[in-house]
């Protein structure tokens, strides 16, 4: 997510790594694992702290167990964080200066989706 709100291909980040661009993308799925060193590796191309990747991730004592729904929708969230089209809109959402204009778009997402279940 990151990345992509810095505009930047994963070609560039995996050239700024010595890697091929599937390598980002098998690290982007959670298909390959990231190593520490990889990882501050990419903070620092990235311009953030270590820590932003780790931001709001449970204790591991909070972990749910892999087959729960819990950690199906932990997996379906990642998933729809780092599609694209969720980062722009993300990005545009965050542009909007008024509290009043975000409340009103989020009321009328949650009625297109709660109109989307019912048909």
């Amino acid at each position: 997510m990151r990345r992509m709100m810095m505009h930047m291909s994963q070609e560039l980040l995996a050239s700024n790594l010595g890697l091929t661009f599937q390598q980002i993308q098998k690290y982007e799925k959670g298909a390959n694992r990231v190593g520490a060193g990889r990882l501050l590796d990419i903070a620092i191309i990235l311009r953030v702290p270590i820590s932003f990747f780790f931001e709001g991730a449970p204790r591991a004592e909070l972990l749910p167990d892999a087959t729960s729904d819990v950690a199906s929708d932990a997996t379906e969230l990642v998933q729809f964080l780092t599609d694209k089209d969720a980062v722009r809109l993300n990005v545009a959402f965050k542009g909007i200066a008024d509290k009043a204009v975000r409340d009103k778009l989020v009321n009328l997402t949650v009625a297109i989706a709660n109109d989307t279940d019912e048909a």
